[in-house]
């Protein structure tokens, strides 16, 4: 699952059973992501992956992720939100393409 966020842009996969991967590019933005859930996880750094950056956790991490990132949206556009945040903003452009892709798909 690709999670586009206020807070940054992450990947969350099941590797094993009871055992998830939210990955992302950035450390910034999983540091985002700990710090908004409150949490004491570690990052873990994997230079040689496709996402630089992971938690290693299990489902109810993952719903406390989910729940927060629900309750965190304060805004009435994203694309708008994105622009306006200064650790988010160099995302915009990324976005808006994806925005563009998937809107050309809708018909």
């Amino acid at each position: 699952m690709w999670l586009c966020t206020q807070h940054g842009f992450f990947s969350i996969v099941q590797k094993k059973p009871s055992e998830f991967h939210i990955r992302g590019r950035l450390r910034a933005d999983m540091e985002n992501l700990v710090k908004l859930c409150g949490a004491e996880w570690t990052i873990i750094e994997t230079k040689s992956g496709d996402y630089s950056y992971r938690i290693v956790c299990g489902q109810a991490e993952v719903s406390q992720v989910m729940a927060k990132l629900a309750t965190a949206i304060d805004y009435s556009n994203f694309k708008s939100r994105i622009h306006t945040k200064p650790d988010q903003a160099d995302k915009s452009a990324a976005y808006s393409k994806l925005w563009g892709n998937l809107y050309e798909l809708q018909g």
